[in-house]
């Protein structure tokens, strides 16, 4: 980093202190909940069920600290095995860009995010933890996606007709929202 980011980050971090927000969930969860700036939707989920079946839930502000906090949190937590990143791009940092980046390609010898966009996209943590994170971790892309999280189950049955291949398809919502239209049987 150069000294102008370095000393335009500190008038940030003066003007703008941003708070590391998360929830703990089910500390046996393998999953995790990224909402990008979503603050609301962040709320809506830890107010939901939801909380109880994934391990933690948090925002990502910022293409540097905040994915070092991220990438140190998944190698302390060797159960997290995925992570939902959803809500709105923050402009400007493009965290969840930058998410993506460094899953995909890692990191340079200067610890920036190869082929990031962001402004600043310099880490702190290792090689060694990044590679873990590359290699342990998978992300889900529901970037922009605002809508608390559903959830389904059900069970599908195929068979080779006479008439051809034929599916019938049972479901049941679990979890949804007022606009949704729940289908709970299919035939194909």
């Amino acid at each position: 980093m150069n000294k102008l980011s370095d000393a335009i980050g500190k008038i940030c971090e003066a003007l703008l202190p941003i708070p590391e927000e998360f929830y703990i969930g089910n500390s046996n969860s393998s999953i995790c909940v990224c909402t990008l700036s979503s603050i609301k939707l962040l709320k809506e989920i830890k107010n939901s069920e939801i909380i109880d079946k994934i391990a933690i839930a948090g925002i990502l502000f910022t293409e540097n600290k905040g994915i070092d906090s991220m990438i140190k949190h998944v190698n302390e937590n060797k159960k997290i095995k995925t992570i939902i990143v959803c809500g709105k791009e923050v402009w400007g940092h493009k965290s969840g860009h930058s998410l993506f980046q460094l899953h995909q390609n890692g990191i340079d010898n200067d610890n920036r995010i190869i082929n990031s966009t962001s402004p600043d996209p310099f880490l702190t943590v290792s090689k060694l933890e990044v590679q873990y994170f590359q290699k342990e971790i998978t992300l889900v892309n529901l970037i922009n996606e605002t809508n608390t999280i559903r959830s389904s189950t059900g069970m599908q049955i195929s068979w080779l007709s006479p008439l051809g291949p034929m599916t019938a398809v049972f479901a049941q919502a679990i979890s949804k929202a007022s606009t949704d239209e729940a289908q709970s049987f299919n035939f194909k």
